[in-house]
């Protein structure tokens, strides 16, 4: 981290700081929700059974992001950062070596379990017939090329964590340009490539990945942070240093999705087209993510160096500035979607049944995406502090709050609203609870 980044984290006005780093991950944001957005209009033109297919999957696609990017890549990206707070470039570079090791081996064990154990797990979720074969297409095509997905998203992780937010923001965002038109080639026959189907979305997918990955992984290799002989050394007490927070993180990350995977068999269970609506519907929520994530990287790199730099309150000042602006982009979309529903859900689906399942979903659960947005935020405030615990107990009685309140439902033959219910409780308690898990804790160096 150059000194004058470093001292314009550690002293300057917090907004202009927090804006500056954010803004490149908010415009990733965008080229991200056009990815998200084409991919499953590209497959909803394949039909019913294909949307369904890819909302069995969904989720699933949503933990290798998670745990790839905001788990673990927080992990690194704060570790780095308190190490750069410190002055320590020795142990940065340590830090970036162990990092990717752990990312070549979780990639290769979401290949492993997901090739493995894909036909099952769709099964359980309420997948059957061609919306069962149409998600395992798609999902043994993914996940065989997660080991680049790992890879990319910890090499952008090094970057945010030494201060550099534009880099790996150019490098996603050029591989979202070409993930579209291949997508759109390859899923529904353009020109002369052949019509793969949902195949191609997932060929898109990897290749993109594949693509910024060599990028980034060219930008280390050309800077102060690319690791030396003796960096690669591996050493528990590195690897501690990231897994402290990384993997915490990630069990918060596998809470969140299988709140989503279990959820998602509770809805399958009215049927293929409320499955194929909430998965559209709940797509909105999850491209929040994006957005809240451009936010929650930037807190994680000023909360790790201010952290690391030994200033507390300044670091917990950056996250509560952080949680409002999530708060507010998140409050903007779910007020609009919540009463224009079909503003989105349109864009992927004419059915009926589908626009009746998507709509009420968001009727019942965008009015309270502020909670969520909050939430993230500061849930990405500790990651950079270093104090995971609180915010994934957080997450856990969101968990309990939504199973247990769906299987109520599913068991009484309670109607789908009242499933919905149950979710957007479960948000007002994550983002609440961390809201209290944060201003109760200690945050030094």
């Amino acid at each position: 981290m150059s000194t004058a980044r470093a001292q314009r984290i550690l002293e300057g006005p917090v907004v202009p700081t927090l804006a500056r780093l954010a803004a490149p991950g908010a415009v990733l944001a965008l080229f991200q929700t056009a990815v998200s957005i084409t991919d499953t209009a590209f497959v909803g033109r394949l039909g019913t059974d294909a949307l369904a297919g890819l909302a069995l999957v969904f989720p699933l696609v949503m933990l290798l992001q998670m745990t790839s990017a905001g788990a673990m890549g927080g992990g690194i990206a704060s570790a780095v950062a308190r190490a750069l707070g410190g002055r320590r470039e020795e142990a940065a570079r340590r830090l970036v070596a162990h990092g990717l090791i752990i990312a070549l081996a979780a990639g290769l064990v979401f290949t492993l379990l997901l090739l493995g154990l894909g036909t099952s797990l769709y099964a359980l979720l309420g997948g059957k017939g061609e919306a069962l074969a149409q998600a395992l297409a798609y999902s043994h095509v993914l996940f065989a090329g997660a080991v680049g997905v790992w890879l990319a998203n910890t090499l952008a992780s090094v970057l945010r964590g030494s201060g550099n937010t534009l880099a790996p923001a150019v490098a996603l965002a050029a591989a979202a340009l070409v993930h579209v038109p291949l997508s759109g080639a390859l899923t529904l026959g353009w020109g002369p490539l052949p019509r793969l189907g949902i195949v191609g979305a997932a060929l898109a997918y990897v290749t993109a990945f594949l693509f910024a990955s060599l990028v980034m992984g060219a930008l280390v290799w050309r800077g102060p942070l690319r690791p030396r002989g003796a960096d690669w050394r591996l050493e528990g007490r590195v690897f501690h240093d990231i897994l402290r927070v990384g993997a915490v993180s990630a069990v918060g990350a596998l809470q969140t999705v299988l709140t989503a995977v279990i959820v998602t068999g509770f809805v399958g269970s009215f049927g293929i087209a409320a499955l194929a609506g909430y998965g559209v519907g709940v797509r909105l929520e999850l491209l929040q993510i994006p957005l809240v994530f451009a936010i929650g990287q930037a807190l994680v790199v000023m909360v790790g160096t201010n952290i690391g730099a030994g200033h507390g309150a300044r670091a917990k000042r950056i996250a509560w500035i952080g949680a409002g602006l999530a708060a507010g982009i998140s409050l903007t979309v779910g007020g609009l979607v919540a009463v224009f529903p079909g503003l989105w859900i349109r864009i992927f689906s004419h059915d009926p049944a589908v626009l009746a399942a998507g709509s009420q979903y968001l009727h019942v659960v965008a009015p309270f995406y502020a909670f969520f947005g909050a939430g993230m935020a500061l849930y990405f405030s500790s990651q950079g502090a270093g104090r995971m615990v609180l915010p994934v107990l957080a997450g856990t009685v969101r968990l309990v709050v939504v199973v247990a309140g769906g299987a109520v439902v599913v068991a009484s033959g309670w109607p789908l609203a009242a499933l919905f219910a149950f979710i957007a409780a479960g948000i007002v308690l994550f983002g609440a609870l961390i809201a209290a898990a944060v201003r109760a804790g200690r945050w030094e160096g």
